[in-house]
């Protein structure tokens, strides 16, 4: 049934996405961004912020995204924001060249050091995954406030994990959304979990900052409990989430005195990244059906 649910979302008109997709996306302008951010941060937590969108094989386009991504910097100082931002490589022009790409998120983390900010590089399916760690430790290593994102699916993610740099290591890790092939995803449920868990311990043993992103109550408890036992201070771990998910653990978290920090999401592409969380998220495909079945008379 939630297979039918996900695979009908295309069908369900835009406008009854948009109500749902609202929980999950701040807006399409960075000043609505701000307002969830302060929210957020009113609540103890703190956030990464996005640009929706991808895959871009325009020029301007992938200019255009790496000039707001600098003026979000200015906007977070000024505004006193507890803020950093993600980034994906194919909005800034992966898909295009590999080094115009390198370039923007040069820029993008120059404009990060002047305040002493961090930029965050998401992770992609895995055709791009080579170059993003590629341009991922050649600006690492140049301007050290970069991190990466490691997808627990991923059958390479133990090697990916013992190449990372000695020193200023970033991780988030998380359990991977894309759809990708056996060969190179772990697919059982269990098995990602599993994954997951080892692959964080080897990041804990490596002294790598560890952002555990995660809504999977198993998994968080787990994490704590390793977190606890590997002594670490508050300032050098995190938990992530994503916006309008597990509110409640969040919140539970944030009493708990751990930082959290959750993913928000800007932009006017809400609707590709809507679809792809009601896709993770079959409950709120569910959500949207019977709201489309209710407005119908059905």
């Amino acid at each position: 049934m939630s297979r039918l649910l996900v695979a009908g979302l295309p069908l369900v008109p835009k406008l009854l996405v948009g109500k749902v997709a609202a929980r999950y996306v701040a807006g399409e302008t960075a000043a609505e961004a701000f307002e969830v951010i302060r929210s957020l941060n009113q609540e103890g937590a703190l956030a990464t912020l996005d640009i929706l969108g991808e895959s871009v094989d325009d020029r301007s386009k992938a200019r255009a995204a790496a000039e707001e991504y600098v003026s979000l910097f200015d906007a977070i100082e000024e505004q006193g924001l507890d803020a950093n931002v993600s980034i994906k490589l194919t909005l800034l022009g992966l898909d295009i060249d590999e080094s115009f790409c390198r370039d923007n998120v040069e820029e993008i983390a120059v404009a990060a050091a002047r305040y002493g900010n961090f930029v965050r590089i998401d992770m992609e399916d895995h055709p791009t995954q080579d170059a993003t760690f590629r341009i991922y430790h050649e600006l690492q290593a140049r301007h050290g406030n970069l991190g990466v994102v490691l997808q627990a699916y991923m059958r390479r993610i133990l090697d990916d994990i013992a190449a990372l740099p000695a020193e200023g290591g970033n991780v988030r890790l998380c359990k991977g959304i894309y759809l990708e092939p056996r060969e190179v995803a772990w697919k059982g449920f269990d098995t990602v979990r599993m994954n997951f868990l080892a692959a964080l311990e080897k990041i804990l043993d490596g002294a790598i900052y560890p952002a555990v992103a995660t809504h999977d109550e198993y998994l968080v408890a787990a994490a704590v409990r390793m977190i606890d036992r590997a002594g670490l201070d508050r300032e050098r771990y995190e938990f992530q989430m994503l916006l309008g998910v597990e509110e409640t653990l969040r919140r539970i978290l944030v009493r708990q005195g751990h930082r959290v920090r959750v993913y928000v999401p800007y932009g006017r592409d809400w609707y590709p990244y809507s679809l792809r969380r009601m896709r993770e998220n079959p409950q709120v495909a569910g959500h949207v059906m019977r709201a489309l079945f209710a407005r119908k008379g059905f």
